[in-house]
């Protein structure tokens, strides 16, 4: 079935309307078009856990809150790039999302390497005892309930209050699915940043690095990608390396940072 043909179906069943956008050189995917959209938060937490991916071959990875899989298939898109046996879960309890994480799944041809698990991430049910990943991505939501209004739009709800969970429990269960020598990655806005730190040192882990997404030349820090491995894996007198990723300068052109961070996923 060609991706006209399929969006078409897939439009007829959802009732709605969708778009086809290009995720990496070769995968797409489809998202609603008034619904929660791919962003630059997510290509950049995609680009930033390919910087700490592990280098041996076949990596585990899994894909916390995945929505509808832009981070998690953008990983496992690099990973195939260094050799064949990634494999990815991604875990996604809106139904709405699931549904389109498990279509993008499908166009891309990549079902024998994805495991999507319709779930809670704080279910410890939902994964075999003992089951570890070498690298864990989760753009956690953002806002308590109590910080703004929440739309009437139950996907975009959810990806931005804390309706089910927050920092802390993606924390929890990275800390707890995380294999020796693993790195977990996730994003937060910079204002909030030290509640991401500190749910995640309180989950024992401990930060490796940081880097503050500035949106325009002379602005203020938008949101912070964060790295993180096990507390007893690290020294603690180890450097935290901090940096700086401006998106655009001060006449709104995307900067050479940003461009860089597209070209690793082959996009122009």
């Amino acid at each position: 079935m060609g991706l006209v043909t399929r969006k078409a179906a897939l439009e007829h069943d959802l009732r709605e309307e969708l778009t086809c956008d290009a995720l990496t050189r070769e995968f797409v995917m489809f998202q609603r078009r008034r619904g929660h959209r791919h962003s630059t938060d997510d290509l950049l937490t995609a680009w930033y856990a390919t910087v700490h991916l592990p280098p041996r071959g076949g990596p585990r990875l899994l894909d916390l809150g995945s929505g509808i899989g832009s981070i998690g298939l953008a990983v496992l898109w690099f990973a195939r790039q260094r050799g064949a046996g990634a494999k990815l879960t991604a875990i996604e309890a809106q139904a709405i999302s699931f549904r389109l994480l498990e279509e993008n799944v499908a166009v891309n041809g990549a079902g024998a390497d994805v495991t999507a698990i319709l779930g809670d991430l704080r279910d410890t049910s939902l994964m075999p005892e003992a089951t570890t990943f070498d690298l864990i991505t989760g753009s956690p939501p953002y806002f308590d309930v109590k910080a703004g209004i929440l739309s009437s739009d139950s996907q975009r709800a959810h990806a931005r209050f804390e309706l089910r969970g927050d920092v802390r429990d993606y924390a929890i269960a990275a800390a707890r699915l995380l294999a020796p020598g693993g790195r977990f990655v996730l994003c937060f806005p910079t204002v909030q940043r030290r509640r991401a730190e500190d749910a995640c040192a309180a989950a024992g882990l401990a930060k490796v690095s940081a880097c503050d997404v500035v949106p325009k030349q002379g602005a203020r820090a938008l949101f912070t990608l964060l790295a993180y491995a096990r507390s007893a894996e690290l020294d603690e007198r180890a450097c935290v390396r901090e940096d700086v990723l401006v998106v655009r300068d001060g006449g709104g052109v995307q900067t050479a940072a940003l461009m860089a961070a597209r070209a690793v996923f082959g996009l122009e």
